[in-house]
This record gives C-alpha cells, sequence and structure tokens, in this order.
C-alpha cells in the first residue's frame, strides 16, 4: 500500500520545515510527499529539495494564491498513491504514524479515516492549553477529540486519508470554510465507509497566539451555517451550544451585576470544573489555568460566529444560494 501525503502551504516555511523532519523520521517509508505551495510570498521550495536531499520522496508544486481546497486538489491530481493522506502544514508526525497505519487499514478496512491530535511536550502552554479546549467535552462535546463525542466522527484534514477510489467518485475538495466536514459528508453521502483510527494522532500547533485562536473558531462557527445550507438535515443541538453558552454567559453576567451576585454561580462551577479536568488531563496547573482564557475564546468565537451567519444567513436570507457560491468559487 503507498500512502500519498499532500500539504497545502502558505507563508509558513518553518512549519514546512518541522513538518518533513517528522516525515524524514519515519519508520515507514511506504509514501511519497506533495507539497502545494499556494502562492507563497515565502516560498519553502529550498527546504523540500533539502528534505529530499536527505531521502524524502516529495515533490514541490508552486501555483498561484487560490485557497487550500484548490491546492490540495492540485496535489491529488499529481499524486501516484494508493491513499490520499491529508496533513496541515502546522503538525508534526510522530515517527511510527504510516507503520501503524499500514498495519491498522490491513487489519480494519477503511475507505476513508481520521486521526486525533495532540500536542507535542515541545509546544508552549498556550498551544497546548488551546488544544486542550479544542478537544475537551467540555468546550466541544468532544466532536474533534476523537474519544467521546455527541455526534458522528467526521475526519478533519489535519490529519485524514482516503483512496483514490473515493477521490475518482465524488471529486476533490471545494473552496470554503470547514472544507473537510463538506468532503466527509459527501464521502458518506456516496456510500464509503468511514473510521476513527485512534492510533495515528498527529502533533498539532493550532494557533499560538488569543488572537489567532479567536479569529479561527469564529470562523468556524460562521462555517457550520453554511454546512446547514448545503445539508439541511447536518445541523445538530451540538453544534449550537457554543452559541447558547455565550447567550447564556451574557445573561447570567446581567443577572449577577444587576440582580444577585449568586448568578456568577453557575459560570464558577463551569470553570472550576474546566480547570479540575484539564489539570487532571494536562498535569500542569499553567495549562490547566490557561485553558479557561482559551474555552471563553474557543466558546465565544464559535458561539458570536454561528450567531452571526445565522441571522445573517438564514434569519435575513443573505446567502442561501451558498451551494451555488462554493461551486463558483471552486471555479466550475
Amino acid at each position: 500500500m503507498k500512502f500519498s501525503v499532500i500539504v497545502p502551504v502558505y507563508n509558513r516555511r518553518d512549519e514546512v520545515r518541522d513538518l518533513l523532519d517528522s516525515l524524514l523520521a519515519q519508520t515507514s517509508r511506504n509514501f511519497e510527499t506533495v507539497i502545494v505551495e499556494d502562492g507563497s510570498t515565502e516560498p519553502c521550495r529550498d527546504i523540500c529539495d533539502e528534505a529530499r536531499s536527505k531521502g524524502l520522496d516529495v515533490s514541490y508544486f508552486f501555483k498561484e494564491n487560490e485557497g487550500r481546497s484548490i491546492a490540495r486538489n492540485h496535489g491529488m491530481e499529481r499524486a501516484t498513491g494508493d491513499y490520499f493522506i491529508f496533513f496541515d502544514s502546522d503538525c508534526v508526525i510522530p515517527p511510527t504514524y504510516f507503520e501503524t497505519l499500514t498495519r491498522e487499514l490491513e487489519a480494519r478496512s477503511l475507505d476513508c479515516f481520521g486521526g486525533p491530535d495532540t500536542a507535542h511536550e515541545s509546544f508552549t502552554t498556550t498551544q497546548k492549553a488551546i488544544n486542550y479546549t479544542m478537544t475537551s467535552f467540555l468546550t466541544t462535546g468532544g466532536i474533534r477529540g476523537g474519544k467521546v463525542s455527541l455526534e458522528k466522527f467526521t475526519p478533519r484534514t489535519f490529519n485524514m486519508g482516503f483512496t483514490r477510489s473515493v477521490y475518482e467518485k465524488v471529486d476533490g475538495f471545494r473552496e470554503m470554510f470547514s472544507e473537510d466536514i463538506d468532503m466527509s459528508t459527501r464521502i458518506r453521502q456516496a456510500g464509503f465507509t468511514i473510521g476513527l483510527i485512534t492510533a495515528v494522532p498527529v502533533w498539532h500547533k493550532r494557533r499560538v497566539n488569543w488572537r489567532k485562536f479567536w479569529r479561527q473558531v469564529h470562523v468556524f462557527g460562521m462555517s457550520r451555517i453554511t454546512l446547514k445550507l448545503l445539508y439541511p438535515g447536518s445541523l445538530k443541538v451540538v453544534h449550537a451550544l457554543p452559541a447558547a453558552a455565550v447567550i447564556f454567559f451574557i445573561l447570567f453576567v446581567v443577572l449577577g451585576l444587576f440582580v444577585s451576585p449568586w448568578w456568577f454561580l453557575p459560570l464558577g462551577l463551569y470553570f472550576v470544573a474546566l480547570v479540575v479536568m484539564a489539570l487532571i488531563a494536562t498535569r500542569s496547573p499553567v495549562i490547566a489555568l490557561k485553558a479557561v482564557p482559551a474555552a471563553v475564546i474557543q466558546l465565544g468565537g464559535y458561539g458570536t460566529g454561528f450567531i452571526q451567519a445565522y441571522f445573517t444567513k438564514i434569519i435575513l436570507g443573505r446567502g442561501r444560494d451558498i451551494a451555488r457560491e462554493v461551486e463558483i468559487r471552486r471555479g466550475k
């Protein structure tokens, strides 16, 4: 079984170096690597050349800036493997990833799989706190954690793969936010098997500061409404929980300020539970404390994005022809 690792890149030289170094350290080399530079002003061709000189089977392609989905499609069109694997450029891959993946897929045939993400011990405490809140049951309902979840598992492109036959039938990614959820939905609707392989995690750096993290999750919240317009039955209660959290947070704060301080108690209990569970999971008081602002940003950013998009696209009816919009952005 040969894998094709496909990675879209936009001005991420240092991240690409770390990613390629981790691929060089793999215990199994049954893969090629396809780097697609999406119009970067700081290209990483020399870094790919350096990795190639050390023995990595890596191909480099430069194209005009059109978005990460089109870059992934560009890579799939040039890949030679039987199975396409997708990582984000800010991922670092554990050394036994492909050895384990080969064994897992031989034991359980899957048309499409996804794996979890976690934090490497070298990451900053802020990155580790963000990673915790993005995978914790208390903040995301376990949707991204790869363990207990309130919805059906959906592979994400930070750690995702599918067969060439899936690509030939379903076609490539759409250029839109949450394109991996859209892709996973189309794969499932086409009748292909999808599964979680917990034994193949990646170390995911995610955003390195609070401002970038807010922007990222705010876009995630907005894109959930786009997905609802594309797939009317896809919106679940769990997706609206961050929006509900924003509303209740504001309500409790107002009541606490103007009615009784006791209204702050539910918020206090939630944050205490968050710190305790983060401390148990990470064994770091610093990360546990940073999990509080990370959770506020994760829930607040996603929730406000969800509310904003719901009001403009559902209530006001702007953007209802989203299916046509994403096809235009994809170039069809």
